[in-house]
């Protein structure tokens, strides 16, 4: 059985209930708007942060969900669906996961349209039935993701970048999206706020350690969905490269910086860095950064009683750091 299927198992009915609950959140009168929701739902991902949400849910409820974490999940996957169809449009980006992105199909201000579309469902979902403790927790998420954004785009300009810096922006952009997941699932079954901010930091946590594999693919060899160097290529500073510019010459560091800035669409410069980066020993360092995140995760984790949703939690954890793409 495939990782993702062995997690999947203890929630396999809810994840079917949800992809129709999911499905019919996006409904709208608008036939354009179903058509471009319909595409939405047949390219779906691997569905993570739903996962995430139920297994919380059944870890912290005794094996029990209730309605208001479907909503959760369901509201988790229309905010974070309007974010990357507007992140397509910032970054000019044609494609998402293998298929053509909403902008490169319908345009840019359609997009935009669809994606506030996909954020008032996803609030109006919280509000129409009083889930406002619900609807705190991913409000939070959208305010934190915007800066961590805005952070990235200020310090790119710069390359100024400090490690510290970096664990904030990652923390924002992407960790605090899976916190939310966590906290959402805990939440909607179980109010007792020690056990859900215990949550939300488990997966805060393993957010973070997400954000350092996706940094890592950057440099390896194989095709994973994004083309090896596009980090560099973009000017974003990841951990491995931050490592290497406070641990080389500063000739070196020049070289670098300078090769980012001005030579980051010259393959073979691009290919220079990451070999910089490898030598200088920038993928050791993060790589045990994203395990020392896991290894937390876990503690957190072992908190809990053990049984299948813990088991199936952890096995997330691994999968988050082992992944291929």
């Amino acid at each position: 059985m495939k990782i993702v299927e062995q997690i999947k198992a203890p929630i396999y009915d809810e994840m079917e209930k949800f992809e129709q609950e999911f499905s019919n959140a996006m409904s709208s009168k608008v036939a354009l708007l179903n058509r471009i929701t319909h595409f939405i739902v047949n390219r779906k991902g691997k569905q993570m942060r739903p996962m995430f949400v139920f297994l919380s849910a059944k870890m912290l409820g005794q094996g029990k969900v209730n309605a208001r974490s479907f909503r959760g999940a369901s509201v988790l996957e229309l905010i974070h669906t309007a974010t990357l169809v507007h992140d397509d449009v910032v970054d000019d980006s044609n494609m998402r996961r293998g298929f053509f992105s909403i902008n490169a199909l319908w345009k840019n201000k359609i997009a935009v349209l669809v994606g506030d579309y996909l954020l008032s469902k996803g609030l109006l979902l919280c509000i129409d039935h009083d889930d406002f403790d619900l609807l705190k927790i991913i409000s939070g998420a959208v305010q934190e993701m915007s800066e961590g954004e805005l952070l990235q785009i200020e310090k790119a300009r710069k390359l100024d970048i400090t490690e510290a810096v970096y664990f904030n922006i990652i923390r924002q952009k992407t960790a605090t999206l899976l916190a939310a997941c966590c906290a959402m699932g805990a939440q909607s079954v179980n109010q007792d706020p020690v056990a859900v901010e215990k949550m939300r930091s488990f997966g805060e946590l393993i957010g973070m350690a997400f954000q350092i594999k996706d940094d890592l693919f950057d440099y390896g060899e194989s095709h994973i969905g994004k083309p090896t160097g596009i980090d560099i290529k973009e000017q974003k500073m990841t951990l491995p490269l931050i490592y290497t510019l406070n641990t080389v010459s500063k000739k070196e560091k020049d070289w670098i910086i300078h090769s980012v800035k001005k030579f980051n669409k010259d393959k073979k410069r691009v290919k220079q860095v990451i070999q910089k980066v490898k030598d200088a020993g920038g993928l050791d360092y993060a790589e045990q950064k994203m395990l020392t995140y896991r290894d937390q995760a876990l503690t957190l984790l072992h908190e809990f009683p053990k049984d299948d949703y813990r088991d199936a939690l952890e096995l997330m954890v691994n999968y988050v750091i082992s992944r291929k793409q």
